[in-house]
């Protein structure tokens, strides 16, 4: 005997109309040939990117940049919808709020809930997500504010002896308590486990360890009542350690990110968003393209990109407003690059500007 009744196993489901509404947000994020725009980055994230090319870190600078991308014009035929930062879900353009400058764009505004990383004690070389404290009442006033969706990163390193359990289990522990709370405040949740491109190991350790910590996520989320088709996980594509001597080929990380999302990503789950995570523009709309020329899936393949999409308008926008038609154009330029490339119709020819 478990000592569990059938009525003590038997999930409770959500009411029907928040469920709906749910499901109905996290479809219109993953349409086909759309994706989302991370523009989420954490202040000292941000100061980073502007040092890079002499822009200073001010609030103004921030908006004004941020600002500029959510209204590119023709950007919604690409782009369904973006992630912000806590500051930039409060901040205004005039007197429009910066969630309805997005929804006005024709875009679906989200929030990143997650409070950085931290490192695990106990476990050197690895990390865990803070931010659980207070999340629900977060969740709820980023609901008032015009979010509709959410976002929270975990990470998972691989090394000499890592992962280890405990650094999984904590990553998938904390991104079920977050998607749960989520779905309780009527945010869509996008999961993310993030498998660190760091170090030296092979595309099959890649492929293991993402595998592996996949498992535990959907298993945690099962454990805590998630509704799999009211949320969207935002994963990496399965690469070698960037320090690998032998750098596998885009067919080949096509090949394993497709064989490890098979084996562990329910068919529930609406659609399946890569991050991605340190690769070049160009690179990262290569292999999107390959992983999406298959249509043996039963999830949508879309991105979260935040470098991968900005990198070339950031440096096209300086910190120079008389910039900004140039850098929207750059923006634009590569959003269409990835939408063709989430129908697998990329091509050298698109990436170079020519019509379609």
């Amino acid at each position: 005997m478990t000592g569990f009744s059938k009525e003590s196993i038997k999930r409770p489901r959500l009411p029907m109309k928040n469920l709906n509404q749910l499901i109905e947000i996290a479809q219109n994020i993953v349409v086909s040939g759309k994706g989302i725009l991370a523009a989420d980055e954490s202040t000292p994230t941000i100061a980073k990117r502007f040092a890079a090319h002499d822009i200073p870190n001010s609030e103004e600078n921030r908006l004004s940049y941020r600002s500029a991308l959510f209204t590119t014009e023709g950007l919604s035929q690409y782009i369904s919808g973006t992630i912000l930062f806590d500051e930039t879900i409060r901040q205004s353009v005039g007197d429009t709020p910066i969630p309805k400058l997005i929804s006005d764009a024709g875009l679906i505004p989200g929030i990143k809930v997650d409070g950085g990383l931290r490192d695990l004690p106990g476990f050197p070389g690895e990390k865990f997500t803070q931010g659980l404290d207070e999340l629900l009442p977060r969740m709820e006033e980023y609901r008032e504010l015009g979010a509709r969706f959410s976002k929270w990163r975990a990470v998972v390193a691989i090394g000499e002896g890592l992962p280890t359990h405990t650094a999984v289990e904590t990553a998938a522990h904390t991104l079920a308590m977050f998607a749960a709370l989520s779905q309780e405040a009527g945010l869509v949740p996008i999961v993310e486990p993030e498998i660190l491109m760091n170090g030296d190991h092979t595309i099959e350790r890649c492929q293991e360890v993402s595998e592996d910590a996949l498992i535990a996520v959907f298993s945690e989320l099962a454990a805590h009542r998630v509704n799999l088709e009211g949320m969207l996980l935002k994963t990496g594509m399965i690469l070698s350690g960037q320090d690998c001597s032998f750098q596998a080929d885009t067919e080949t990380i096509a090949e394993c990110t497709l064989a490890c999302m098979r084996r562990t990503v329910p068919a529930a789950v609406p659609g399946i968003l890569f991050l991605s995570g340190g690769q070049s523009e160009i690179e990262a709309t290569e292999r999107l393209n390959a992983i999406c020329q298959t249509k043996d899936v039963p999830w949508a393949l879309s991105i979260s990109f935040g470098r991968a999409l900005q990198a070339t308008a950031l440096k096209t926008w300086g910190g120079n407003t008389d910039n900004i038609p140039a850098a929207q154009s750059a923006l634009l330029h590569r959003a269409k690059c990835n939408s063709l490339a989430m129908l697998g119709k990329y091509s050298t020819e698109v990436e170079a500007g020519a019509s379609s």
